[in-house]
C-alpha cells in the first residue's frame, strides 16, 4: 500500500514536470530517492523512464486532430502540412536517437546521480534567464511549425541530445535551443511536445528491452498506475505552459532550476558529512 502511494506521487511529479522546462526525470530522481521505494534499482531505472508513455499519451490526446493526417475534417493541404510536420519532427529526432543509442548506457551510469543532476539544473536555469534577456523586445521570426527549415530542425535536435544527461530537461534544452534562433515560444513549446512522441516511445522501449520485461504483478500495476496519473497531472500541465507563455517567459523557470540545484548541492554536502 505503501508503494502505491509512493508511486502515486512520483506519477504527478512525472506529469506536471515532463512538459515544465524542469527535468522531469531530474525529479523523479530526486523524488525517488527521498522517498525510496522498495523496488529494485533496475526496476526504478526503468520505471522513471516508462512512466513518460503516460505523459505522451496526454499530447496524443490533446493534439490529436493537429498530429493526425488522415483527419477527414482536414483539407488536402492540411493533410499534407501533417505529413510535412511529422517528416520535421523524424528529422530533429535523428541526433538523440542516434547519440541515445550509442551511449545511454554509459551516460547513465555517469550522470544519473543527484550531483550531476543539481549541476544540470544550475546550468540550465542560467541560460534561459540569459537568452530570455537577450529576446526581449524582440520580434520572433518563426511563428508557425511550418516555417522551420531543416538547419532548424537539426539545431533543436542538436539541443535536444543534450537533454540525454538527466537534469537537463529535454523540453527545457529544445525550447532553448528553438528560442536562440529566433523562434517563438508557442512554436517552441509545442513542437517540443510533438518532438517527444517518437523520442520517448523509443526511450521506453530500450529500458523495456534492457529490463528484459520481465515484470511481477505488483510492478506491472504499479508501472501502469504511474503511467495513469502521469497522463491527468500532464493534460493539466500543457494546458497551463501554453497558457502561460502567451503572457509570461520562461525566467520564472530559470530562477526555479537554480534554486532547487543550490538546494541538490547543500542537501548532498550535508549527507556526505553525516555519513
Amino acid at each position: 500500500m505503501l508503494d502505491v502511494l509512493k508511486v502515486i506521487i512520483l506519477g504527478i511529479v512525472e506529469g506536471i514536470t515532463e512538459w515544465l522546462p524542469v527535468s522531469s526525470t531530474g525529479h523523479l530522481i530526486l523524488v525517488g530517492d527521498l522517498l525510496s521505494p522498495s523496488m529494485s534499482d533496475e526496476f526504478m531505472e526503468m520505471f522513471n523512464v516508462v512512466i513518460q508513455l503516460g505523459a505522451i499519451m496526454a499530447v496524443v490526446v490533446l493534439y490529436f486532430h493537429k498530429l493526425n493526417p488522415f483527419s477527414p475534417k482536414k483539407t488536402q493541404k492540411q493533410k499534407m502540412l501533417t505529413w510535412q510536420m511529422w517528416i520535421k519532427v523524424l528529422i530533429a529526432s535523428v541526433p538523440a536517437a542516434v547519440i541515445g543509442l550509442l551511449f545511454n548506457d554509459i551516460l547513465d551510469e555517469i550522470f544519473y546521480k543527484p550531483l550531476p543532476v543539481a549541476v544540470m539544473l544550475i546550468v540550465y536555469g542560467i541560460l534561459f534567464i540569459i537568452v530570455e534577456n537577450r529576446n526581449e523586445g524582440r520580434r520572433a521570426t518563426v511563428r508557425k511549425i511550418s516555417e522551420l527549415t531543416v538547419p532548424m530542425l537539426l539545431w533543436i535536435g542538436f539541443f535536444q541530445m543534450l537533454a540525454l544527461i538527466p537534469g537537463t530537461s529535454r523540453s527545457g534544452a529544445t525550447i532553448i535551443g528553438a528560442l536562440l534562433i529566433g523562434i517563438s515560444r508557442e512554436v517552441a513549446a509545442e513542437f517540443t511536445f510533438f518532438l517527444a512522441i517518437p523520442v520517448m516511445f523509443g526511450a521506453s522501449f530500450l529500458k523495456l528491452v534492457k529490463f528484459g520485461f520481465h515484470f511481477t504483478g505488483s510492478e506491472l500495476g504499479l508501472l501502469l498506475l504511474g503511467c495513469l496519473v502521469s497522463f491527468g497531472l500532464s493534460i493539466v500541465a500543457i494546458k497551463f505552459l501554453m497558457g502561460y507563455i502567451k503572457k509570461h517567459d520562461f525566467k520564472v523557470f530559470g530562477y526555479y532550476r537554480i534554486v532547487l540545484g543550490a538546494l541538490i548541492i547543500l542537501v548532498t554536502i550535508v549527507q556526505a558529512f553525516l555519513a
